[in-house]
């Protein structure tokens, strides 16, 4: 399953953004997106952003990935 994942741009060089995900930092190709900015978040999927998205529905997003998460760990573990 492929998961695409709501990111921070947080720095720009080429066509190569540096992402953050809720601290974790990577980059991603801005090849498909050639207006995006330092500041805004992006879907990336498969190494690519690929759809800017606003902040609100980015940590909502994140959110849901967070609880998804600790449900499958409960699970595993009860």
């Amino acid at each position: 399953m492929c998961l695409a994942i709501p990111s921070k741009i947080t720095e720009i060089s080429n066509d190569i953004a540096t992402i953050d995900v809720d601290g974790v930092t990577r980059t991603a190709s801005l090849l498909l997106m050639a207006d995006a900015e330092v500041g805004e978040y992006v879907i990336v999927h498969a190494g690519f952003a690929i759809q800017k998205i606003d902040e609100i529905a980015a940590k909502e997003s994140l959110d849901l990935l967070k609880e998804a998460v600790r449900m499958a760990e409960e699970r595993e573990a009860g």
